[in-house]
């Protein structure tokens, strides 16, 4: 939502409004560089009627690893842990070679700018050469977990998930997303995302990615079949301008699946009761 380090279709409190005039619950406040605790508490004061969720993504810029900025985030009120996207070594690297003067989306090109500036993030690692978990991601699920907060993927690659998940799961997080699976840095087969459920996770879809094209809605609806509605959840990943409107997103995914075959009832799991899990809604 805007403000952000680049142009957003809506600000958070009109995205509030917007759900309020809809009747939509609420929304989660997603940054890369920044807590939204204070913003999501502030939304939610203005617009009682709509709760909005705040979140912490753990990049360079808050530190990465850094359970100290997660306690603080959660004292504050925060929902959602998120793990490194842009900050992700996958990522970073694609980041280090992309060209400066091409067509790249515009976290890549927020990136680019910040080394230009001379400011130099770094990539943030969250297994060892070993594939297992770092002491540091262990102290943010000690953290993650006293909280009963929410712990998603973000951007890690396929190989750094399991153990993650593992992990998470072993430190008693009670709710862990693994973040839209089918998104070109993660590309997890449907089999695999199966796995991941059993172990501990929900799935999340997105509507972005099958709706600009990195992967198909038929590549989507055949991973649902896999994992089961009762282990997926919905996000719109919306906000970007070129987007559909945000609070139009799940109505829009949910046309999608309702064409493909799903039922209400699958659909009502996924968009509604799952959503309001990871809420912490009962």
């Amino acid at each position: 939502m805007a403000p952000d380090f680049t142009a957003r279709r809506i600000t958070d409190l009109e995205l509030a409004e917007r759900c309020r005039e809809l009747g939509l619950a609420g929304f989660a406040l997603k940054s890369h560089y920044s807590s939204t605790a204070e913003r999501a508490a502030v939304v939610t004061a203005a617009c009682p009627e709509v709760r909005a969720l705040g979140a912490i993504t753990l990049n360079h810029a808050v530190g990465g690893l850094n359970a100290t900025a997660v306690e603080i985030a959660a004292r504050e009120g925060a929902r959602i842990v998120w793990l490194p996207t842009v900050s992700s070594t996958g990522e970073f690297g694609e980041v280090q070679h992309a060209d400066a003067n091409g067509r790249v989306p515009v976290w890549v090109r927020f990136e680019l700018d910040l080394r230009a500036a001379d400011v130099r993030p770094r990539a943030v690692p969250v297994v060892g050469d070993d594939g297992t978990a770092l002491p540091e991601l262990l102290e943010v699920l000690e953290v993650v977990a006293a909280h009963d907060l929410v712990l998603a993927t973000g951007h890690l690659s396929r190989a750094e998930i399991p153990p993650v998940v593992d992990a998470a799961v072993a430190a008693g997080v009670r709710t862990v997303v693994v973040t839209h699976p089918e998104f070109p840095s993660q590309g997890i087969p449907p089999a695999e995302q199966r796995q991941l459920a059993d172990r501990g996770a929900l799935i999340e879809h997105v509507f972005t990615t099958p709706y600009t094209g990195k992967c198909t809605w038929e590549a989507v609806f055949e991973a649902t079949h896999a994992v089961g509605a009762e282990r997926t959840v919905w996000g719109s990943d919306l906000g970007q301008v070129f987007n559909p409107p945000v609070e139009d997103g799940l109505a829009l995914m949910a046309d999608r699946f309702l064409e493909a075959g799903f039922s209400e009832d699958e659909v009502r799991v996924m968009a509604v009761d799952n959503t309001r899990r990871l809420a912490g809604v009962e």
